[in-house]
């Protein structure tokens, strides 16, 4: 091809590549340099600057597939920022990086949906508003491409909900204004309502301090969002862009890579088109809506749901049961937004602590982990059998530079847990992310009744509790029998204990932990929890202190449970091996740590489905057309399926371990459990066990039933029948029944324990 010589002394011309592509323009040497035009095989072409043979300043290209880009180009790679229009008839115009949408940008959709917002690897990821061609909008955080964390979702009717989201669905506490003017405070399950919450009715006095929406509400009952405020946080996000692009701080060389014509996004709004608004089970005339002020605290109402579906509702503050007898809601949306725990962050009073045992943990867990894996031996047991090292601030030979203060780490048998974590398939390297990686531990906000304080790991599948030197004793006397205990038994229902720790800080002060399996960790909502020890003394729970997040005891306890008879059978003989052996260690005070899962009838959600429609049509209660809220019908299907087990289709429990269970309804096969828009779950002794909750209504002779699913556990094994707990019985025994006190003896404290559970679990008629 000809030749020529360019103003600035670059040759132009035009070559046939040997792979046949084609290129014209200038040339520095044999190089594309300057500007030029490239024509791949496929039809594909570029037209714009280039710079040592890449694509590398202001340029066009063109897909055989009709999509085409216009922008910036950096080292081969569609970098800076630029408008591709995609084959759909979609548009993107905002920043790029190496091929992927990344940073500030808008995309309009083929089906003129429109995201504007930051983007990361191609997917909206961060801060953005999203809005649907309906009208709806939803300005928050996303992550992948998915609302994900607190964001705002703003419906074309007037319905709000300010909300936490995780994988496009509501999901955590949340606040919905309604455009009626009613409003609900409550928690909210993968896109539906799922426990407690507040429903206030229009012309009620709402809340003006809700600490989950960070908007006011006007005086009308108008929620006066933040959105005017989140479309300046982007809008200041494109001025900084802008001016980045005008000062020309865009040029930075990467390594050359084919552009390809990449699929763009086109997002559902699975949330439906409006807020369903539930109604109370009275609905009020419009005479009553003027009535006095005090006339409004009859317009507010604690609710409890189930998978969507509204299981109870009372008027607040007067005291009835929901789910169990005795149990109410008293508790402000300020104690509920706050939670049973909390993230430790910088400069809280746990901060320093945490950061020493995440030090010491990563230490002892990278020590020991090299060593092979071997029988535990005699000397491997006892207080000797230990890892002690000195963390300086500066680091030192064994141990990296930190944040925190000096302290010693010690390592109690640092060999048989470490087998014992192997035995419940624990691996090194989860273990150490789980406690130690990047994110902080949360701390329980109410430590338990012995002083202890609880931690959680950020993914909640391990409880660290702190120790006193007693109870560390106990543990180390008692290891020796409790290794060879959970070793014999697969399935044992007591405490799976991981670690144990000492922090001795410069000032003497000396802190224990021990590191412990999280029973809850599961992806399933735990309604209920229950302390069971088979006593009557003290077992009860003043109802002013019951919330959501309350751990109930005995006498709270309504239900009764009906398993699988295979189920009971195994279970039981698992529990009397397990009091036995706590038996022989002298133990008791310890407990049944129950949590359940209550799953929707599907009756009650047809009719929760019919009542949303009659809304739609104006009708504002349920009761306007005889259908009820709460309803009884002994064919209704069951909230869930007992199905043959698969391997590798299931979600196993946290550190589970041991033979599956066996169902008679099943052939006295294995069996998964499949929950109906939640998953499938692998059942095993204690962990995703369903049962049948059975509760005879005090009014009349009728039972209430729903489908569960239970966690079960031996907990608090660290209290020895010493001299101690014998003066308290004795001096208990003066006031109180013998037999209904906890401190007695072991060997009848299993009895009661034991005897106790059974009427919990009866057999089946």
């Amino acid at each position: 091809m000809a030749g020529a010589e360019t103003s600035n002394g670059n040759a132009q011309r035009g070559d046939t590549l040997p792979n046949g592509d084609v290129y014209v323009g200038n040339f520095d040497g044999l190089v594309p340099h300057g500007m030029g035009k490239y024509m791949w095989t496929d039809g594909s072409l570029y037209d714009g600057e280039w710079d040592k043979s890449k694509m590398t300043g202001r340029g066009m290209i063109q897909w055989p597939s009709g999509a085409s880009y216009e922008g910036d180009f950096r080292g081969g790679f569609i970098d800076g920022t630029g408008t591709f229009k995609g084959v759909d008839g979609s548009v993107y115009k905002g920043s790029w990086r190496m091929n992927k949408k990344q940073g500030m940008g808008t995309m309009v959709y083929s089906n003129s949906d429109s995201y504007e917002g930051l983007w990361n690897e191609g997917l909206p990821d961060g801060y953005g508003k999203y809005t649907w061609a309906a009208g709806n909008i939803y300005i928050g955080s996303w992550k992948s491409g998915s609302m994900n964390g607190r964001g705002v979702m703003q419906w074309i009717n007037g319905d709000t909900l300010d909300c936490n989201w995780l994988s496009g669905l509501a999901h955590g506490k949340g606040y919905c204004k309604y455009a009626s003017g009613a409003c609900y405070i409550g928690t909210w399950d993968r896109g539906v309502k799922d426990g407690h919450g507040i429903f206030y009715q229009p012309g009620s006095k709402i809340p003006c301090n809700l600490e989950v929406s960070k908007c006011a509400t006007d005086n009308d009952g108008t929620s006066a969002s933040s959105s005017s405020n989140e479309k300046v946080k982007v809008g200041l996000l494109f001025l900084l862009q802008n001016l980045c692009n005008k000062w020309g701080l865009r040029r930075f060389f990467h390594r050359p890579r084919r552009i390809s014509n990449g699929t763009t996004p086109i997002f559902v709004d699975d949330s439906g088109n409006h807020l369903p608004q539930d109604p109370p089970n009275k609905s009020l005339s419009s005479k009553e809506h003027l009535q006095n002020s005090d006339v409004h605290k009859d317009l507010v109402y604690e609710r409890e749901y189930i998978q969507g579906v509204l299981i109870s509702e009372q008027p607040k503050g007067k005291h009835s049961g929901m789910l169990d007898s005795g149990e109410t809601q008293e508790n402000t949306w300020q104690k509920q937004e706050r939670g049973p725990m909390e993230t430790i962050y910088k400069g809280h009073r746990s901060y320093f602590l945490m950061l020493n045992l995440q030090l010491g943990i990563r230490y002892t867990v990278g020590k020991i982990t090299p060593v092979p894996l071997r029988e535990v031996r005699s000397n491997d047991f006892g207080p000797r059998a230990r890892i002690i090292m000195y963390f300086p601030c500066e680091g030192s030979q064994y141990t990296p530079p930190h944040c925190s203060v000096n302290f010693f780490w010690k390592d109690y048998c640092p060999m048989v847990f470490r087998n014992l974590r192997e035995m419940f398939h624990i691996d090194a390297a989860d273990y150490m992310m789980s406690i130690c990686g990047g994110d902080s531990l949360k701390e329980l906000s109410s430590p338990g009744k012995s002083g202890s304080i609880f931690y959680l790991s950020q993914d909640e599948r391990f409880v660290i509790k702190t120790l006193r030197k007693s109870e560390l004793k106990i543990l180390l006397k008692m290891l020796p029998k409790y290794y060879n205990h959970v070793k014999a038994y697969d399935n044992t229902l007591i405490t799976k204990f991981f670690g144990v720790h000492r922090i001795t800080l410069k000032a003497g002060k000396k802190v224990r932990f021990v590191v412990m399996g999280n029973m809850f960790c599961t992806e399933l909502r735990i309604h209920r929890k229950y302390d069971l020890k088979g006593s009557t003394q003290g077992r009860s729970t003043k109802k002013q202190k019951i919330n959501e997040n309350t751990t109930l005891k005995d006498l709270d306890l309504a239900h009764a449970f009906h398993v699988d008879k295979s189920w009971r059978q195994a279970l039981f003989r698992q529990i009397a091996l397990d009091s036995m052996f706590l038996e022989s260690q002298s133990i008791i005070d310890y407990s049944m740590l129950l949590g359940i899962h209550f799953r929707a009838p599907n009756h009650l959600k047809t009719a929760t489905s019919h009542q949303n429609t009659l809304e739609s049509s104006g009708i504002t209660s349920a009761m306007d057309c005889n259908v009820p809220l709460h309803c009884e019908d002994a064919n209704s299907s069951k909230g869930f399926l007992l199905v043959a087990h698969e391997p590798g289709t299931t979600v196993g429990g946290s550190h589970i371990r041991g033979s599956m269970v066996r169902a008679s309804e099943g052939g006295y096969e294995e069996v998964d459990l499949v929950l109906p828009d939640t998953g499938r779950f692998r059942v095993q002794l204690g962990v995703n066990m369903p049962a049948r909750a059975r509760k005879l209504l005090e009014s009349t002779d009728a039972v209430e039933e729903y489908d569960v699913v239970l966690y079960l556990g031996i907990i608090d094994i660290l209290q020895e029948y010493n001299t101690s707990k014998r003066v308290e019985h004795a001096v208990k025994s003066l006031k109180f029944d013998p037999l209904s006190i906890s401190s007695v003896d072991p060997n009848l404290y299993s009895k009661r324990f034991v005897s106790f559970l059974e009427r919990v679990f009866p057999e089946q008629d």
